[in-house]
């Protein structure tokens, strides 16, 4: 269902071939909050009411969970009712002027105040968790996973791209009453500002990847309090931000 076959020519020095690859599917899912359209995501579909959810976590369009009232999926579509502040009615805002991502980063004051701390053993050895088979079959997807301080994995998803991967995970937690306060991030994607905020929205304390940071991660997770982990390996990792939420 998140795959479908499709027939290529290879070339190569040796000459050409037919082959068949599985290639990962991308499907539109409208999101509409309080019977505005709020967003067209391209997303792999599944989880739907996790990647819905985690989207108005994420992306700050509520501020506290309990603001979300009640959602529903039919089909392609989502509807998800909120009580509507002052913060959804600037999101629309700036969303309408085409600011959002800008003025809304610049305007938000957040900051993660976890006091949970893990080690740098338990995040290398949660490499393991953003492995998929999809991937291996498609090269084409992204992984995110929430792992609490022993380095159990609460909540995985995988989609092909990686901010709905971490909405998906975000989305999963709320759904299942997850504190992330006390658990970290895995991601298989580079870190930007967007995916560090996102995170920080959530109240998530540390973001780890396999990958590099942007310039705009750093200074977000900087800015937020987020402790930002990049270039994870089983040996080693890196740590650019708030390192005194890690410990060897």
């Amino acid at each position: 269902m998140y795959t479908n076959n499709f027939e290529a020519v290879e070339l190569s020095k040796d000459g050409s071939s037919a082959i068949t690859y599985e290639v990962a599917v991308e499907d539109t899912i409208e999101l509409f909050v309080n019977r505005f359209p709020v967003a067209s995501i391209l997303a792999t579909p599944e989880m739907i009411e996790e990647l819905v959810l985690g989207y108005v976590i994420c992306e700050g369009i509520v501020k506290e969970k309990g603001e979300i009232k009640s959602y529903r999926i039919e089909g392609k579509t989502a509807h998800v009712e909120i009580t509507p502040g002052d913060d959804f009615e600037l999101w629309m805002e700036l969303r309408s002027s085409g600011c959002v991502g800008v003025k809304w980063d610049e305007n938000e004051t957040i900051t993660v105040n976890s006091k949970t701390v893990f080690s740098s053993p338990v995040i290398r050895k949660s490499l393991v968790y953003i492995e998929s088979d999809i991937y291996k079959k498609t090269r084409g997807t992204h992984a995110a996973c929430l792992v609490d301080t022993e380095g159990n994995c609460v909540a995985k998803a995988v989609d092909i791209g990686r901010h709905n991967a971490y909405d998906k995970v975000v989305g999963k937690a709320y759904l299942e009453g997850i504190d992330v306060s006390k658990h970290f991030l895995m991601s298989s994607g580079r870190q930007s500002a967007g995916m560090v905020l996102k995170a920080a929205r959530a109240g998530i304390p540390l973001v780890a990847t396999k990958t590099a940071p942007f310039n705009t991660g750093i200074e977000a997770a900087i800015r937020t309090g987020v402790t930002l982990v990049g270039f994870v390996s089983d040996e080693k990792l890196s740590v650019f931000a708030n390192k005194a939420r890690l410990f060897p």
